[in-house]
C-alpha cells in the first residue's frame, strides 16, 4: 500500500464561475499530523467539504487507500475511516458526556444510529466509552450535561466521539478556533496525543498549534497550492509571507 493515505489529483470546485478550490493536488502521508492553511478566503474548508463529499468536485479525483472515492457518498467514506469533527461543536448539548460518546460507538452495532436501542445493550458500550473519555481527560465529566461543559472541554468530547468511529482518516476542521491559551494547549495535546496510529488531516489558524505539532503543512492562497512541506520550509517562503501579509506574516515569524 502506497505511503500516502490521501491523495488529490487536480480537484476543482466551481461556483457558478468563481473556482474555490483550483487544481489541487494534496498528498497527505499515512501517520502524519498534516495542516491545510491558507489566508481567509483560500479555500480550505471548500477543500474539506470536497474530501467528506459534503460538496462533488467540479473536476479532479479523490484517493483513499489508493481506491478513488470521488463518487462516494458521505456515508459510505465515513465507513471506510474518514471521520470529520466539525469546525461548531457537532454534539448533542441535552445528552450526556457519556451519551454522546455512546452514539459514536453504536457504529459498531450496525450500520445505523438506533437512538431506541434497549438501555442494556448501550450499556455495553459503556466501558469503552469511559475508556475514550479517559483518553481524553474527561472521564470526571462523564455525566455532565454536555451544554454545562466549558467550550474547550466540548472540543474534546468532540474529539472522543470522533475516535468512537474508529477513524483511520481525522480530519478536524479549526479545532482550536475560539479557544483561550490554556484550552489551546489542551488540545493541542490531545491532538497529538491521538495522532497515534492514525492520521490526521487539520485545517487551523493558530500557527502554533500548526508550528507545534504538523509533520507536514499546505498552504492554500485562492483555491490553488502555493506552498508545501515542513512548518521552518513554509514559513520562510517568501510567497507564504506574502499571502498572509503584515500581522498574520509576524505570527508565522513569531511561532518559530
Amino acid at each position: 500500500m502506497s505511503g500516502f493515505i490521501l491523495e488529490t489529483k487536480h480537484l476543482t470546485k466551481e461556483f457558478k464561475g468563481f473556482t474555490a478550490v483550483n487544481d489541487v493536488n494534496l498528498k497527505v502521508q499515512r501517520g502524519h499530523i498534516h495542516a491545510l492553511i491558507g489566508p481567509n478566503g483560500a479555500g480550505k474548508t471548500t477543500c474539506f467539504n470536497l474530501l467528506t463529499k459534503f460538496l462533488v468536485p467540479t473536476s479532479g479525483q479523490i484517493l483513499f487507500n489508493g481506491k478513488d472515492i470521488t463518487a462516494a457518498k458521505p456515508a459510505q467514506i465515513a465507513r471506510m475511516g474518514v471521520i470529520r469533527s466539525f469546525q461548531i461543536s457537532a454534539v448533542f448539548p441535552h445528552l450526556t458526556v457519556l451519551q454522546n460518546v455512546r452514539i459514536g460507538l453504536q457504529r459498531q452495532l450496525g450500520n445505523s444510529f438506533n437512538f431506541w436501542q434497549s438501555e442494556r445493550s448501550l450499556n455495553a458500550l459503556n466501558d469503552r466509552a469511559m475508556q475514550l473519555l479517559a483518553d481524553v481527560d474527561l472521564s470526571e465529566f462523564a455525566d455532565t450535561i454536555t451544554v454545562d461543559m466549558p467550550y474547550g472541554r466540548k472540543r474534546a468530547l468532540e474529539i472522543a466521539t470522533t475516535l468512537a468511529m474508529e477513524p483511520e482518516l481525522m480530519l478536524l476542521d479549526e479545532p482550536t478556533q475560539g479557544m483561550g491559551h490554556e484550552d489551546v494547549h489542551r488540545v493541542t495535546e490531545l491532538i497529538k496525543k491521538v495522532s497515534a496510529g492514525r492520521t490526521i488531516l487539520m485545517v487551523e489558524h493558530n500557527m502554533k498549534v500548526v508550528s507545534g505539532i504538523c509533520d507536514k503543512i499546505s498552504v492554500l492562497q485562492r483555491g490553488a497550492m502555493l506552498a508545501e512541506g515542513s512548518y521552518a520550509e513554509v514559513s520562510s517562503n517568501a510567497q507564504v509571507m506574502e499571502a498572509y501579509m503584515g500581522t498574520e506574516a509576524t505570527v508565522l515569524e513569531g511561532a518559530h
